[in-house]
């Protein structure tokens, strides 16, 4: 059943609209040219504006000189007007970063010691955590908005729940949300990892390409995908498990413990199909697998050739499924192995016969770095509160 739209809500909207217009241009804007590209009245303009410019949001920042007549006045984003925190949970480091509105790194700092078996001490180190970086960046409390946290799924998202991560056992069912906001006294939302960094890319973006698949690769395999610049989390917040596509391949290894992408191109699989070919020795950690290939071992070089093969084959499938214009690539692990395997990757989707359509894709790595998931997390609270999207205007069920 269809739902109706909520008049009241329209200004705010418009309000987002026009700040994220702001935010994201690459030129000086007057109002006139914000009415140009959003289509709103002139007077819709002013009174939008006026409000930005009462909340501090926005400047008006002197004059721009087109011939006769008044000059327009230019209008500015205030980056300092509001910060955000981003926390990423992973089962190796937990990250923290803090935002301003641009979604600028302003500070960052990591754990020196994974997650514990003991839940509700992590949190509380979180909390700690998050005063500390307060304190070291200067940064006034009221002007922080919120707290984003970016855990491996699956989530609860509607309870703000950690379900059951198979990397962090002892964390099942834990309410990482309410917990956390509870020691902070901030509001908090949770999310996914993979979601998160697709999040981070969107509200990062100044070129309004909303459809893409972000293919992270972390302790686990994660495909976040955004259509029309809104992220698919799916009714429960759980969109996303690239790990458990399956891929078609002759050079599967033998052994494996399935088909899925999740059980052959993660670091752990990959050391463990390292040591039964006797590539390393027992016991080897994924760093000696990489130390390997950066010796250019023909033999550990293979093995990444294999795996970008299987992850090009897992995006063919995300391509033809849902007709994607781009792939972006990050995640704690990507950085290590992407000069293996990105050219391999790019070389399986463009020539694979399986693709259905031959669209031209790009291919990139994410311009955000290793702590692509914590500036998610963070932009996570940004794009809740600034970013327009039309379901706002729905009446809530």
């Amino acid at each position: 059943m269809q739902r109706g739209a909520n008049l009241p809500l329209v200004s705010g909207y418009n309000e987002s609209v026009v700040l994220d217009v702001i935010r994201r241009s690459r030129t000086q804007l007057s109002r006139a040219d914000i009415t140009t590209i959003t289509g709103l009245s002139p007077q819709t303009i002013t009174n939008v504006t006026r409000r930005l410019i009462a909340q501090g949001l926005v400047v008006e920042a002197g004059t721009q000189i087109h011939g006769r007549g008044k000059p327009p006045t230019i209008l500015q984003l205030v980056p300092s007007s509001r910060f955000t925190i981003g926390v990423h949970l992973d089962p190796a480091v937990i990250n923290y970063v803090l935002l301003d509105l641009a979604g600028t790194t302003v500070a960052h700092t990591c754990s020196a010691d994974p997650p514990s078996s003991d839940p509700a001490a992590t949190i509380k180190d979180m909390a700690r955590e998050i005063e500390s970086l307060l304190e070291s960046s200067g940064v006034e409390r009221d002007r922080v908005v919120g707290v984003g946290i970016a855990v491996p799924g699956p989530i609860d998202a509607a309870g703000g729940i950690l379900v059951s991560p198979p990397l962090l056992r002892s964390w099942r069912d834990v309410p990482v949300r309410d917990s956390l906001a509870e020691l902070t006294g901030m509001s908090v939302l949770l999310e996914t990892d993979v979601n998160a960094a697709a999040v981070a890319e969107l509200w990062a973006d100044r070129d309004d390409s909303g459809d893409f698949a972000f293919f992270y690769l972390g302790s686990g395999i994660g495909t976040g995908l955004a259509l029309g610049r809104q992220v698919h989390r799916g009714p429960t917040g759980n969109a996303g498990d690239g790990g458990t596509i399956m891929v078609p391949s002759a050079e599967l290894p033998a052994g494996r413990k399935s088909e899925m992408l999740g059980h052959l191109a993660t670091p752990q699989f990959l050391t463990e199909y390292a040591i039964d070919l006797g590539l390393v020795p027992q016991d080897s950690s994924f760093d000696t697998v990489l130390a390997r290939a950066a010796e250019h071992d023909p033999a550990v070089l293979a093995l990444f050739q294999r795996a970008a093969g299987w992850i090009g084959s897992a995006i063919v499938t995300l391509v033809n499924l849902l007709d994607i214009s781009a792939v972006i690539f990050g995640g704690p692990f990507w950085n290590s192995i992407s000069r293996y395997t990105l050219p391999a990757i790019v070389r399986e989707v463009e020539q694979s016969p399986r693709r259905s359509t031959h669209r031209s894709l790009r291919f990139r790595s994410t311009i955000l770095g290793e702590h692509v998931v914590a500036i998610g997390a963070a932009s996570l609270v940004l794009e809740s509160l600034y970013s327009p999207r039309a379901t706002t205007l729905l009446i809530r069920e």
